[in-house]
């Protein structure tokens, strides 16, 4: 059984302690958070009595395992690396960096003390987008060349995390960054994107409505996302996805429905995520996958292997945030090393 100390006991955070109680080989024995409420809170609701406002302190007096860091990201390097100088494996929230200078810092501490670092990016491990992806990568469509992957919806995400209306960088880098990392893992890696940005509404500083044209090796795809859009019903949370390949078409729309075509056949297969015991629509998708993508760090933990969204893989999706902005700053076409 591994034993894992959480950091910051915010918001998303209540889920990943649900998951955790739901993950086999691991349990989280310690939480620390700087707000002595919240951390009193947590405690009890979880039933956990390690508690501390100092992750320092915290590491030096706990024999741990592993690290959960789900705090703001300013933090996230000196904790990753606090982490990696006590010998954890680490997983961290997204956005992993402000930075890719601070993104490869801590993909080399962590890296450097033989450990495991892995990036809370969840959605791709949506239940119903894990099987479109395996579909993908199996072959059930032939060789993609064309992708379109959507999140379209008018939820309001400001009454839960309202700290999203301030930044002056808001659906890319909260939202966008799952939506690319997707289409990475449908279509591969990127070598050229083209990005624009606007800003529908008048009380955030941030753009929450982004369009992206992303050309893989062999395939193109538009990444879109929009937090302005008025219709229903309403989607939130849910990522749309069309792929188009040599011998057939993948679609994933909504209400999770999945339609694969090939070879003159249909596959029709309704993908609605389990409500678990503790979730709540329409949250549930993404908890569940809170839960699943936990799993997968525990198990490459025990296997001794890279987990799929791994420090160094998030690079690459981190990069495409950061190409993004500067190709909707630019009003131009960005290359990618």
């Amino acid at each position: 059984m591994l034993n894992g100390a959480l950091i910051g006991c915010g918001f998303f955070a209540q889920n990943q302690l649900h998951g955790w109680a739901g993950c086999d080989g691991a349990r989280i024995t310690a939480i620390c958070d700087r707000d002595p409420q919240r951390l009193a809170a947590t405690g009890e609701r979880f039933g956990i009595a390690r508690r501390y406002s100092d992750a320092a302190e915290m590491l030096a007096a706990e024999d741990l395992d592993f690290v959960d860091i789900a705090t703001t990201v300013p933090s996230h390097r000196p904790l990753v690396e606090m982490a990696a100088r006590a010998g954890l494996h680490v997983i961290c929230q997204k956005p992993f960096a402000d930075t890719l200078e601070d993104a490869r810092a801590m993909v080399h501490a962590v890296e450097a003390a033989g450990r495991r670092l892995m990036v809370h990016e969840n959605f791709r491990w949506q239940s119903p987008i894990r099987a479109a992806i395996e579909a993908v990568r199996g072959g059930a469509i032939g060789t993609p060349f064309f992708g379109r992957i959507s999140f379209r919806s008018g939820y309001d995400v400001f009454s839960g995390q309202p700290y999203l209306a301030t930044d002056p960088r808001f659906i890319i880098q909260d939202l966008g960054i799952h939506i690319l990392d997707i289409a990475r893992a449908l279509l591969g890696d990127v070598t050229h994107l083209a990005a624009s940005t606007t800003r529908i509404n008048p009380d955030i500083k941030g753009e929450d409505v982004a369009t992206m044209l992303l050309d893989h090796k062999g395939a193109t795809s538009v990444v879109d996302c929009s937090y302005a859009t008025r219709r229903t019903p309403e989607t939130f949370p849910e990522t749309l996805i069309e792929i188009d390949g040599d011998t057939g078409t993948l679609r994933l729309e909504a209400g999770y429905r999945l339609t694969i075509q090939s070879a003159g056949a249909e596959d029709v297969r309704d993908l609605s995520p389990p409500l678990l015991p503790w979730a709540e629509r329409p949250w549930h998708n993404i908890q569940e996958s809170v839960q699943i993508i936990q799993q997968h760090f525990v198990d490459c933990i025990g296997q001794g292997r890279e987990p799929e969204t791994s420090g160094r893989d998030n690079l690459k999706t981190l990069a495409l945030v950061e190409a993004a902005y500067a190709s909707a700053a630019a009003r131009s076409r960005v290359a990618l090393a």
